[in-house]
């Protein structure tokens, strides 16, 4: 294999390709030493908005090379009759070439006045403003792409009709600053709006992305230039009729996951691109199961995949799995033999590395199989299916190009003995397509119109649509976006898998993961990491995105949609002595004081109640602590009177305080603002109040280290031993029931709401997905918790009447810094 490229060399030839050059163009593109100024030229040229055949981009390379003495509207120039006119006259010219109509078609002796421009524009953007209203500011660069290839403008000076677009756009818009702040307002209003729908924070069905801000992530940016349906090029056109037959000239995607273990943050990227791709375009998008390994399959892996599709918010067009084709998979091998195409071949994986070069990348050269007679390689193949061969023994190989410098084209095995029983098929097969036989006809077959991937699939689209036309089928258009990657997050499976089986987490939902089902169980709302993808956005660079981001995602989502309760981690006693032992006020608090829509509850105030150990200093350690203290002044939280300190008493053993004597001022003026506020929860069995917690669990990140995925294998001596904390005896009000009643009957609401729905579509209705984990608030003061799965909840009268049981807290998020709490 070739040595790796540098990431910026990488990057680069990702983003060459996405504006149509082939593989080893966009390579060499990206290597030369013209790559500046090639970059340059095809950003102002818009390329990446209009891609262009790979032999103009050719020619826009040795422009690039050799004309840097030109101006830049010169070189647009000549750039521009390479994409739009002189190849299309050529290709249909029939000799002699008549040069006045060449000369027409190229734009010489094309002139237009200024004013001219300015009415041509105003007349573009007024047929069109409907459709340019909706982005606005924000989609002015799509406008003068589409500008720069309509007969009038295409041979205008680029630079004047930016700036008579601007005028324009001002005209219709207003200016850009003002216009692009109100749209930015009017997007944080409405995200404001829908989190204070009564399921937002209880069910996954309200976590649909498209809801969030579709224009965001599919109406702007990358996947807002992909082709439309029927805009793949096909070598063989009447496939494309097929096709288009076939779907209605609908879009179609996929979501391909090998069922090899747990899906992981990034995967809810690629979850998100390709339903909500399909969504926003009213198109449909299959769940494919690439099940062609069964070496690594189980069958948990299969049904937690849905889950967490689901979960997201999204139902499967279809749940299809590649083993759904074996039986058509092997006979386009058979096919692919028949015409010379591929061969079997019982070269050991030692020769096959020398055929490529080997360690010290020498020359390549053929296998000794490679031209094996035809009726030799079928035989070799049945006997393969026959069970002839045990693996590594004999391999079905594609003939390629050896010579190419992709090295997805180096003759890569398309078939090999594995000898495993299938979980569907069962021992019907003893030899399994790889992927990358699979993956293309499977696209093929299901008639994808947009096959989404991340860019460590740019190597592998050439042979990708090599193999679709060998074969002659319909083949689809394999688009490429970067991955995105969470700091501090390993998701390598192997690595997972270590830390699983070495007792290092509680399992694959641990709450320090970052797998979806931990996420899941850690109380991570579905609509929070779909937010977080969308501002994340989808380019051709991959992402690598700081965990406080996500996290301020999440904790943006919990504000809005969380309830807030007062819960005493690590309580301490009060006793207020100046009020009588039976003394008793209802408090009445808002669920939510910046949302009255969302109710209030009532707790008890008596004599005794408990304030959290963090609230109370002996000596305290800054003239900033301004909670309960020796000589201070307190509120509680929604009292109506403040607290003095009287005394206090600890533990000889230990030090600690166990007790606080206090006084109830309630003689206090009404004008007293005290200067700091504590939560309490009081003690009164009647109520049965305080709620005991079983097990509170704080999580802090699981590695010391911002990138532990870069320590190899010593990403274990990163472990964090005190990544969880288990506090136990934490006490909360009352109100903690109503929450739990809430949470879980907004929960079943959404099944009995997509059941119905699958009902009215004559579909089978998808289970419910949530847990316990939709019970989620927030701790005044303290952080975001939801319920973990370990609680036992004693339901009563329908099953849906909880006031009894045992809890236990997850941990979501912390909320912001607190800087007067030391």
């Amino acid at each position: 294999m070739p040595p790796a490229l540098a990431p910026e060399v990488e990057q680069l030839a990702a983003w060459f390709k996405s504006c149509g050059l082939s593989d080893s163009r966009s390579l060499e593109a990206a290597r030369s030493k013209y790559s500046p100024a090639a970059k340059s030229l095809f950003d102002s040229a818009g390329f990446q908005l209009h891609p262009i055949e790979d032999k103009q981009g050719a020619l826009v390379l040795q422009v690039a090379r050799d004309a840097q003495a030109l101006s830049d509207d010169a070189n647009l120039y000549i750039v521009a009759a390479i994409q739009d006119a002189a190849v299309k006259f050529m290709g249909a010219a029939v000799p002699p070439v008549d040069a006045d109509a060449f000369n027409r078609a190229c734009g010489v002796g094309f002139t237009i006045t200024p004013e001219e421009l300015l009415a041509r524009v105003r007349t573009y953007i007024s047929s069109n403003k409907a459709d340019l209203a909706k982005l606005g500011w924000g989609g002015i660069s799509k406008t003068l792409g589409q500008m720069r290839n309509s007969d009038d403008l295409r041979w205008a000076n680029p630079l004047e009709v930016k700036a008579a677009t601007e005028k324009v756009y001002e005209e219709e818009f207003g200016k850009k600053e003002e216009a692009m702040a109100k749209a930015k307002a009017a997007a944080e209003a409405a995200k404001k709006s829908k989190a204070k729908a009564p399921t937002a924070s209880t069910s996954s069905a309200a976590a649909t992305p498209v809801a969030e801000s579709p224009e965001d992530l599919f109406g702007t940016g990358w996947l807002s230039r992909l082709h439309k349906p029927g805009g793949n090029q096909q070598k063989y056109p009447e496939r494309m009729v097929e096709h288009l037959k076939a779907t209605g000239g609908k879009v179609f995607t996929r979501f391909p996951p090998e069922p090899n273990g747990f899906l992981h943050i990034g995967h809810s990227k690629a979850i998100a691109v390709n339903f909500g791709y399909a969504k926003y375009h009213k198109g449909h998008c299959y769940l494919r199961y690439d099940d062609t390994n069964p070496e690594a399959e189980e069958q948990i892996y299969f049904d937690k995949i849905l889950e967490n599709v689901r979960w997201l918010g999204y139902e499967p067009y279809r749940i299809t799995h590649s083993s759904d084709h074996f039986a058509e998979l092997y006979e386009l091998a058979r096919l692919l033999i028949k015409k010379g195409l591929a061969y079997t071949s019982n070269d050991t994986a030692e020769e096959i590395s020398a055929q490529r070069g080997g360690p010290s990348h020498g020359p390549r050269h053929d296998s000794k199989d490679r031209n094996k007679p035809i009726e030799q390689s079928l035989s070799e193949f049945a006997d393969m299916k026959a069970g002839k061969y045990q693996p590594g023994e004999m391999t079905l190989r594609m003939k390629q190009d050896m010579q190419s410098p992709n090295p997805t084209m180096w003759d890569i095995i398309a078939y090999r003995v594995l000898g495993k029983p299938h979980h569907r098929t069962g021992t019907e097969w003893c030899i399994y397509p790889t992927y990358d036989f699979t993956h293309c006809l499977c696209d093929s077959f299901e008639n994808i119109s947009h096959s989404l991937c991340t860019t460590e699939f740019i190597g592998a689209r050439t042979a990708y649509e090599w193999l679709c036309d060998a074969l002659e089928v319909y083949k689809p258009r394999q688009s490429e976006y970067g991955r995105l990657t969470l700091e501090g997050a390993i998701t390598s499976k192997r690595k997972l898998l270590k830390l699983v089986t070495g007792g290092h987490v509680s399992g694959w939902d641990d709450p320090r993961l970052y797998t979806l089902v931990a996420l899941k169980r850690r109380g991570v709302p579905p609509a929070a990491i779909i937010s977080f993808v969308s501002g994340v956005g989808v380019s051709t660079s991959p992402s690598l995105v700081q965990l406080s981001r996500f996290e301020q995602t999440v904790r943006q989502h919990l504000e809005m949609t969380t309830p807030r309760l007062m819960l005493i981690l690590r309580p301490i006693r009060v006793t207020l002595e100046n009020l009588p032992a039976d003394f008793y006020l209802d408090i009445t608090k808002p669920l939510h004081p910046k949302d009255p829509s969302t109710g209030s509850n009532t707790v008890p105030f008596t004599r005794e109640l408990f304030i959290d150990a963090d609230d109370f200093r002996v000596e305290p350690v800054d003239k900033n602590f301004f909670r309960l203290c020796p000589g201070a002044t307190v509120g509680l939280l929604n009292v109506p009177k403040p607290i003095a300190y009287v005394s206090h008493e600890v533990d000889p053993a230990t030090g600690a305080v166990t007790h606080i004597v206090a006084r109830y001022v309630d003689d206090a003026p009404a004008t007293f603002k005290p200067k700091g506020w504590v939560h309490w929860v009081a003690q009164h069995a009647p109520s049965a109040s305080p709620v005991a917690i079983a097990e509170t669990r704080l999580f802090k990140r699981l590695f010391k280290s911002d990138n532990p995925a870069a320590l190899g294998d010593a990403y274990l001596d990163d472990l964090d031993p005190e990544s969880l904390v288990v506090v136990r005896g934490a006490l909360v009000e009352t109100g903690v029931w109503g929450v739990v009643r809430d949470s879980l009957r907004r929960a079943d609401e959404v099944v009995q709401l997509r059941k119905a729905e699958a009902e009215k579509n004559g579909t089978e209705a998808p289970p419910s997905v949530d847990g316990l984990e939709v019970v989620r608030f927030q701790a005044s003061r303290t952080a975001y918790f939801c319920l973990d799965r370990d609680s036992k909840l004693e339901r009563e009268g329908d099953g849906k009447d909880v006031a009894r049981g045992e809890l236990v807290l997850n941990l979501i998020a912390s909320l912001k810094e607190d800087k007067g709490k030391k």
